[in-house]
């Protein structure tokens, strides 16, 4: 079963895939929009996606506080993962997506990408970061 991860942002969203064992997941594409709202493009770009790649389920990563309180941000990711829902018809499921794009950002600096030349990769790099954490949640959950 194949499951795509989404970091959504205020204009972009990550995206990656798991493997079709639900083992590992790559960066598929970064989905970039001109305004904050406009996410008819952006929804049907999933939607595209998801018959792509087969995909059977949507992990979402949401983005809490450091002390786990929700905020604006996390309303907004929770009203697009219910839209997403609506338009595909899959099971949207939340994840913690807290430090994710702290991460990508330092596997990039680490990989001594230029910085104006992260903003391209970092969401991408989030959304695999979401989907590995989900899938090896799965992993221990079967042991």
């Amino acid at each position: 079963m194949r499951i795509l991860g989404l970091d959504y942002g205020s204009k972009t969203v990550g995206v990656a895939v798991s493997d079709p064992l639900g083992m590992t997941a790559q960066g598929v594409e970064t989905i970039c929009r001109k305004e904050e709202n406009k996410l008819r493009k952006t929804c049907a770009r999933i939607e595209e996606l998801v018959r792509e790649y087969g995909a059977e389920k949507l992990v979402l990563g949401l983005p809490k506080h450091m002390n786990g309180d929700i905020g604006e941000r996390a309303e907004q990711t929770i009203k697009f993962g219910e839209m997403i829902k609506r338009r595909t018809g899959l099971m949207v499921e939340l994840w913690d997506e807290r430090l994710t794009s702290v991460s990508a950002e330092r596997i990039l600096i680490e990989n001594k990408i230029r910085r104006e030349d992260r903003k391209k990769y970092i969401d991408k790099i989030a959304a695999v970061f979401i989907l590995q954490s989900y899938l090896d949640s799965l992993q221990i959950n079967r042991e």
